[in-house]
């Protein structure tokens, strides 16, 4: 049975840019987590996020993302798919987690739509707090950490597929 690659990290971090080019090279299937509850829901992220509550759309996206199964999937999740320690701990076991991490600096550089991207951000939060955060968890749950900073998609896909 063929792992699935799940790729972790912050937004703009480039795990869906990424993971569509990495799956094409390894000719495996590709999942966006962030489309999978859109689809599922039927409603953007932002629109969840506005109208239920961080609370509630964590709790969507953990009850959504947990009850499906892929096998030999290139998966790029959302940035807080971190904050669900049950999602987690399965692809942890069931995947290769890499976590593509960037500098903050750049994430605020290639974030231009924080306001309809629709980011988990609990009220008074900003980026840098929203980093420090979820720098340990993707950490955390990381069995490769590829550094972005300063490379391409072609280079970061060469390290991922060197790594798994």
């Amino acid at each position: 049975m063929q792992k699935n690659i799940v790729l972790i990290g912050m937004p703009a971090a480039g795990k869906s840019t990424v993971g569509v080019l990495l799956a094409k090279s390894m000719g495996m299937p590709f999942v966006d987590t962030d489309l999978v509850v859109q689809a599922s829901t039927g409603r953007l992220l932002q629109e969840i996020l506005q109208t239920d509550g961080v609370t509630a759309f964590l709790q969507k996206e953990q009850e959504i993302i947990g009850a499906c199964t892929w096998t030999g999937t290139v998966i790029a999740t959302g940035g807080s798919m971190v904050y669900s320690e049950k999602v987690m701990r399965n692809f942890c076991e069931n995947s290769v987690v890499v976590y593509l991490r960037l500098d903050l600096p750049t994430i605020l550089t290639r974030l231009t739509n924080i306001s309809t991207r629709g980011i988990v951000v609990e009220k008074g939060q900003d980026m840098v707090q929203l980093y420090a955060q979820r720098q340990p968890l993707y950490e955390r749950y990381a069995h490769v950490t590829i550094d972005c900073q300063d490379k391409n998609a072609e280079q970061i896909i060469a390290e991922i597929m060197q790594a798994c």
